[in-house]
């Protein structure tokens, strides 16, 4: 692998049939003139600034590029526009420099997802495989993932952080070693346990077993994903309530988890404490069966967003206006505020993950 060092410099190269024109251009947003040559008739010039350089030249033709100015004080730049082009035809565009997180409002939606459907699964990050579990992703206010590494062993992954509101990773099948800013020593994430990580902790996956299965739920679904070059993992520090914009880093073990009656009638449930880390943005709890053959009851709820994923077993899922569906286990479905549905037909090892944003609605029962 080629190491960046101070040795080395790269150059965007650009033609300019005015070097005089282009500079004048250039400087007035900022970059300097480095170096012009031959001093008799120049037909290279160098300039740089806002960490670019960029190399003027006469006698090379190229077609105009685009450069992207990252500034959050754009007055200090231009007077008025956030689009310039200069002489030779390269466009500049004046952009912000911190990201912007946008959550468009929820398009409410019923929605249903099955393994049956042989959707694709797409290897995405750190060569992990991805299936979509709300491809229209309500809007763009969610995305739910149903992530499975095939192959065990370590992870090609990097310290890296998410601007993101809200992000679930729940570990489905196998295990995962995961590490976290100011969380202490890598620690193994088990099936059954989950992690809700706050916005911008620097985390990273380290190891994993063969055939990891993760659920991953992100608000908002399109979300910047910045590598962290400097900071190393596990930090020395361990500070489990600094809070990371209003959240904190909440790890939920199964085998220390206590069981409470849950909103739907004939369920228990336990609590990942999640809806607390987050301050009530979200809520996330798995609901198992108490009595498995008297689970008929339709419900409604005023949540924003309710999703549901099929841990084990199987289940008849009816929705008013709708068709019925036969779920079973790696299932999925969202249920949109004010809907009736039902419940029912469930075999008696059903264990569903529930996730509603915000973390606190009202549940409506209806008799039959």
């Amino acid at each position: 692998m080629i190491q960046n060092t101070n040795e080395s410099q790269a150059q965007l190269v650009q033609h300019s049939a005015n070097l005089n024109d282009d500079i004048d251009f250039f400087s007035n947003l900022g970059f300097r003139l480095d170096q012009i040559y031959p001093a008799d008739n120049p037909t290279t010039a160098i300039l740089s600034g806002h960490a670019i350089t960029i190399r003027l030249d006469k006698s090379i033709l190229s077609s105009p590029g685009t450069i992207h100015i990252l500034t959050d004080f754009p007055e200090k730049l231009v007077s008025n526009g956030i689009e310039l082009i200069a002489p030779n035809g390269t466009i500049c565009k004046i952009l912000p420099k911190t990201y912007q997180l946008k959550t468009p409002p929820t398009l409410h939606k019923f929605e249903v997802r099955q393994l049956l459907n042989n959707d694709p699964w797409i290897i995405g990050r750190a060569g992990m495989h991805y299936r979509d579990l709300i491809p229209d992703r309500l809007g763009g206010s969610i995305i739910a993932s149903h992530i499975n590494i095939p192959e065990g062993g370590l992870v090609p992954d990097m310290v890296h952080y998410h601007t993101i509101g809200f992000q679930l990773i729940y570990c489905y099948k196998g295990w995962v070693k995961l590490v976290y800013e100011d969380q202490g020593p890598p620690f193994i994430l088990n099936a059954g346990d989950c992690v809700t990580q706050p916005p911008e902790i620097r985390h990273r996956v380290l190891e994993s077993s063969d055939n990891l299965e993760v659920i991953e739920v992100g608000v908002p679904a399109e979300h910047m994903t910045t590598i962290d070059h400097n900071m190393e993992l596990p930090n020395g520090i361990i500070n489990p309530q600094r809070k990371f914009q209003g959240q904190t880093f909440c790890h939920h073990k199964v085998i220390e988890a206590a069981w409470q009656t849950s909103r739907l009638e004939n369920f228990e449930q336990r609590n990942t404490g999640i809806d607390v880390s987050t301050n009530g943005i979200a809520s996330v709890v798995v609901c198992r069966t108490v009595n498995h053959r008297n689970i008929s009851q339709w419900t409604s709820h005023d949540c924003d967003i309710l999703f549901t994923f099929v841990l084990e077993g199987e289940m008849e899922l009816s929705a008013s206006g709708y068709n019925n569906y036969k779920l079973q286990k790696r299932d999925s479905f969202v249920i949109p505020p004010e809907l009736k549905y039902r419940i029912s037909n469930v075999s008696e090892d059903l264990e569903l993950l529930e996730v509603s944003l915000p973390g606190k609605f009202s549940t409506k029962k209806y008799n039959e």
